[in-house]
């Protein structure tokens, strides 16, 4: 109870809408959050209003040098009719283009959660220099993100980080980049719109081209930039079509890639992501979270014996690509509850290499049922209509997202990769998580192709499906 009143309380606070509530057991009474923080007296709350009347005289620092933000999709990214694909990009430079015929240099900014970030990438894959202001102490007693403390967090720091990845990169100002790319979703909305709001206020004061970034097509994109690190001399040493795993906190998508803008998803969480069910369990499990859970997890697994507290693999007798953790999650709190006193620590330890192995052989069986597909589809006497007529030979996957640094999942995935004749890609450990340099790459990649949105009038999206699920069945 008290954490969904605390959600629900950040979320009005975030809005800044009325609420209607229950008060002194004298009926309803209309109030806006920050009456309500003033007004709560229940010690085990006491904290949640804490955190309203901190949030309360946010607005009031919002920047205004840029046009406000709203729901929506980015001007120059197509939707299909249902409005539910559309990131294939038109070939239109909005916003102009810079001097392709040289290396070109772009400053990629990201604040779509918890994080202020800011990277500076020349168009060859050099990276120049980046700066990132990490929020983990500040939402480290609550045990998640808290949007609106993620926001104040924003606004301090955006100008800050901006100025510091400049500065590593050895140029003078943002004048000195040729482009400004920022992340308008998807994401906490009022998060994006601060990088957005910074983003654009420097792309019309600066007079640069600007490129509208999805979130997690910057993610599925890094490991080109890092192949292209790691093959000095090719020009494109990771190739489209490939295949996709985009394990985070927020998501957990297998994807079809076949080029820039051209997404299809062929598997996706049915509940919980992957890094969100980390999180859980690690704090079921006691650890310290404070620099994150999947991180904590990983490392008390490798103290415990997976084989002394099996756990059920999820979705066993499903034969498809969908992902779920939630059933996993509550068997590791059916067993913890089990334990006299909260178990030992090493039981406990056990308990998490049991969930850490059940989750990466569920990750294994989908991955496995996607490569069987993608195969089935070359084999087929008479081309599909529609999306999976598309679906090209896969001999490459990628593997990204902040669960992606995880070496535990690395190196089993690697190893299903070499058994299917598959090469594996993934972002070095540090660019796994939310970083401006991805977001930089994605506009770098989009203004290759001629593409660049329009600043003004930008919008942010909390939500915005990557491309149009497609109904994947195994023969």
């Amino acid at each position: 109870p008290r954490r969904r009143c605390f959600r629900a309380l950040m979320r009005a606070a975030g809005r800044g809408v009325l609420l209607m509530f229950l008060h002194g057991g004298m009926g309803l009474t209309c109030a806006s959050p920050l009456a309500i923080a003033r007004t709560i007296r229940l010690a085990p709350i006491s904290r949640i209003a804490r955190v309203a009347l901190r949030m309360s005289a946010a607005p009031e620092r919002m920047p205004r040098t840029a046009p406000r933000l709203e729901r929506g999709m980015p001007k120059a990214i197509e939707t299909d009719a249902s409005g539910v694909s559309g990131l294939r990009i038109r070939a239109e430079a909005l916003s102009g283009l810079p001097d392709r015929s040289q290396p070109f240099i772009v400053l990629g900014i990201e604040t779509s959660c918890d994080d202020t970030a800011a990277a500076v990438v020349r168009s060859d894959g050099v990276i120049l220099g980046e700066a990132i202001a990490k929020q983990d102490a500040i939402h480290a007693e609550w045990g998640g993100v808290v949007p609106g403390l993620a926001r104040d967090a924003h606004i301090e720091a955006v100008g800050r980080v901006v100025s510091e990845a400049i500065a590593a990169a050895g140029l003078s100002s943002v004048a000195d980049v040729d482009a400004i790319g920022v992340t308008v979703g998807p994401g906490l909305e009022i998060c994006l719109r601060i990088g957005a709001n910074h983003a654009v206020s420097l792309a019309e004061e600066h007079r640069k081209p600007f490129v509208a970034v999805h979130h997690l097509e910057a993610h599925c994109l890094m490991a080109r930039l890092a192949a292209l690190a790691d093959s000095p001399g090719e020009t494109d040493p990771l190739p489209f079509p490939f295949l996709s795993l985009l394990v985070s906190g927020g998501h957990c998508q297998l994807l079809l890639c076949r080029g820039v803008g051209d997404y299809s998803v062929i598997g996706s969480t049915l509940d919980d992501a992957l890094g969100e069910a980390y999180d859980k369990v690690a704090r079921l499990l006691g650890l310290d979270v404070g620099g994150g859970g999947g991180p904590a997890l990983e490392a008390f697994a490798k103290k415990g014996d997976a084989s002394k507290a099996k756990l059920p693999v999820p979705m066993s007798k499903r034969k498809d690509t969908a992902f779920s953790f939630a059933g996993l999650k509550t068997a590791v709190r059916t067993r913890l509850a089990k334990l006299e006193n909260g178990g030992t620590e090493e039981e406990r330890a056990d308990l998490a290499a049991a969930f850490q192995e059940a989750a990466i052989m569920h990750i294994e069986r989908r991955l496995r049922y996607a490569l069987v597909w993608c195969a089935e589809q070359q084999l087929l006497p008479t081309p599909l209509e529609g999306e999976a007529a598309k679906v090209p030979p896969i001999t490459s996957l990628v593997v990204s997202g902040g669960v992606a640094a995880n070496q535990a999942l690395r190196g089993r995935l690697r190893s299903l990769c070499e058994a299917n004749n598959v090469r594996m890609y993934t972002p070095p450990t540090r660019l796994c998580t939310d970083n401006g340099v991805m977001v930089a790459w994605v506009a770098i990649e989009r203004l290759l192709l001629g593409h660049s949105d329009t600043a003004t009038g930008t919008e942010v999206r909390a939500r915005w499906p990557l491309g149009r699920a497609l109904d994947i069945k195994l023969t």
